[in-house]
């Protein structure tokens, strides 16, 4: 069985060359590989907004850059005072809770503290009252002094 392969090679609209390769005794069909036609290899894909730009020069007198300057530099403003805003609302957020986190823990360390006079409390109670009850069967007789003269 001989191998026979056939390659195209074409290259479309987004600077990428596309290889297509055909077998035609194996049977199999083969995926296209993406090469890229810089020589380097590689390099940065160019976003959609961009494609479609040409670098030129542009007029910074012109109204169009101006205008575009003006809503760049209020989106930066904006963009700042919501982080400084942020950040100011994390810092608050931090301080409630370490008020919280100090308020608990002298909560924690008054019950703790309330737990032992209780539990002191109790066992001294319990103590008592193993002393006063005797278990079944040792019950002590007293003695009658009228009835034992009989």
């Amino acid at each position: 069985m001989s191998k026979t392969s056939q390659q195209n090679s074409t290259t479309d609209a987004s600077g990428v060359s596309v290889i297509h390769t055909q077998a035609h005794s194996s049977g199999l069909q083969q995926v296209p590989q993406l090469v890229p036609v810089s020589p380097g290899g590689g390099g940065k894909a160019v976003p959609p907004s961009k494609q479609g730009k040409k670098n030129s020069f542009v007029d910074r007198n012109s109204d169009e850059y101006r205008q575009r300057r003006e809503r760049n530099n209020m989106a930066v403003k904006k963009s700042r005072l919501k982080s400084k805003q942020k950040a100011q609302d994390t810092l608050q957020r931090v301080n409630q809770l370490k008020e919280e986190n100090e308020r608990l823990e002298a909560k924690i360390k008054l019950l703790t503290k309330e737990l032992s006079v209780l539990k002191d409390l109790f066992l001294e109670h319990a103590h008592n009252f193993a002393d006063n009850v005797q278990p079944v069967g040792t019950e002590t007789t007293t003695t009658n002094p009228e009835n034992s003269g009989q």
